[in-house]
C-alpha cells in the first residue's frame, strides 16, 4: 500500500473522520430506532451497497443498467444456502453471495470490459433479464413466487431472522468496510486511472495502463457490492424472489445514484436512504401516485442540485 493511499485510510483524512464517526453514531443509535426504522435503514444500506459498486463504475464513465444481475445473484446464493444447503449463519451467507457475485461478474466481465456507453448499459441490461426470466422459469427455485430466506444464527450468535440490531449492525459494519476501502482504492494507481479513462482512455493506453485491466477489476468489484447488498435485503426481508434481477429494480439503483451524486463514497447510502424513505411514506399515504412522488423529487434534484445531493455538503466545506 503506498504511503498515499495510506494517507487516505487514516484519521487525519476528512473522509475517513467522517466514516467511522458515522459508524459510531449508527452503531449507538441502533438499539434505540423503532422497528420499522431498523428495518428501513438495513435495507438502505444493503441497496447502497449496489449503489456503491455503481459510483465505482460511473468514476470510470460506465452506467450499468444491469447491477441487478448481482443484486439477485446474492440474495439468491443466501438463499439456497439457507433453503437447499441448510447453512443458516447469516455472515457464511454473505460470504457466498460475494464469491458467487465476484466469480460470475469476473466471467461476464472478461466480455464486458471491451464495451462502452449504451453498449455496456445494454448489455449489462441483458444480462440481467436472461437472469429473471430463467428464474422465472425454475420451478426449483419458486419460480415468481421465490422462497424464504432463513437464517438462524450470525457469526454463530442467536438471530431471530428479519430486520434486527445484529442484522442492522453487520450491514453498517459492511457498509463502513466497503466505503472506507473503496475510499482508499480510489485513490490508488488503478482507482486514480478511472476518471482517466472516462476523459481520454486512448491516452490511458499510451501511458502504459491497461484500460481493459482497470474496466474489468471495477466491475468485479461493483458486482462483489452488489451481491453482499442483495444478500442483506433478503435476510431483511426474509424473501427473494425474480423481481430482485428485473429491470426496475436496476432503475431503482441508477435513480439513487443520480439522487445521492458522486462526491463522496458517503452519498450512495445518504441517497439510499433517502429514497427508501420517500418511497415508504408516499406508499402509505399516497399508495396510488408514490410513483409520481419519487419522479417529483428526482426532478427537483435535477433542477436545482445537478451534481446530487451531496453537493450541499460539499458546497457547506467550501465556505468553511
Amino acid at each position: 500500500m503506498s504511503p498515499y493511499v495510506r494517507r487516505h485510510l487514516s484519521l487525519r483524512d476528512p473522509t475517513s473522520r467522517m466514516l467511522f464517526a458515522s459508524l459510531a453514531v449508527l452503531l449507538a443509535a441502533g438499539p434505540w430506532l423503532p422497528s420499522w426504522a431498523l428495518s428501513l435503514s438495513t435495507i438502505a444500506l444493503g441497496k447502497g451497497l449496489v449503489v456503491l459498486g455503481l459510483l465505482l463504475l460511473m468514476r470510470t464513465g460506465l452506467v450499468s443498467f444491469g447491477q441487478g444481475l448481482y443484486y439477485c445473484i446474492g440474495a439468491y446464493a443466501a438463499g439456497v444456502l439457507a433453503h437447499q444447503v441448510k447453512v443458516t449463519d447469516g455472515l457464511v451467507m454473505l460470504g457466498a453471495a460475494a464469491l458467487a457475485s465476484g466469480l460470475i461478474a469476473f466471467v461476464l466481465g472478461a466480455l464486458l470490459a471491451g464495451y462502452r456507453a449504451i453498449f455496456f448499459a445494454m448489455l449489462s441490461l441483458a444480462f440481467s433479464m436472461i437472469l429473471y426470466g430463467l428464474l422465472v422459469k425454475s420451478s426449483a427455485l419458486g419460480s415468481t413466487d421465490g422462497f424464504n430466506v432463513d437464517a438462524r444464527t450470525l457469526a454463530g450468535l442467536p438471530y431471530s431472522g428479519g430486520a434486527s440490531y445484529a442484522l442492522f449492525a453487520v450491514a453498517t459494519m459492511a457498509a463502513f468496510i466497503s466505503g472506507w476501502g473503496l475510499h482508499g482504492y480510489n485513490h490508488s494507481l488503478a482507482g486514480r486511472i478511472a476518471p482517466a479513462i472516462r476523459d481520454n482512455e486512448l491516452r490511458v493506453e499510451y501511458l502504459g495502463s491497461s484500460v481493459r485491466a482497470v474496466v474489468h477489476l471495477n466491475y468485479v468489484l461493483a458486482a462483489v457490492m452488489s451481491g453482499i447488498g442483495g444478500a442483506i435485503v433478503a435476510l431483511a426481508v426474509g424473501h427473494v424472489d425474480p423481481e430482485f434481477a428485473f429491470w426496475t429494480t436496476s432503475g431503482e439503483f441508477v435513480f439513487v445514484a443520480i439522487l445521492a451524486g458522486t462526491g463522496s463514497v458517503a452519498a450512495p447510502f445518504l441517497g439510499s436512504i433517502l429514497f427508501e424513505a420517500i418511497r415508504s411514506f408516499a406508499t402509505q399515504y399516497s399508495p396510488n401516485t408514490w410513483q409520481m412522488v419519487l419522479g417529483v423529487a428526482m426532478l427537483a434534484v435535477i433542477m436545482f442540485l445537478p451534481s446530487g445531493l451531496w453537493s450541499l455538503f460539499q458546497r457547506r466545506s467550501e465556505r468553511g
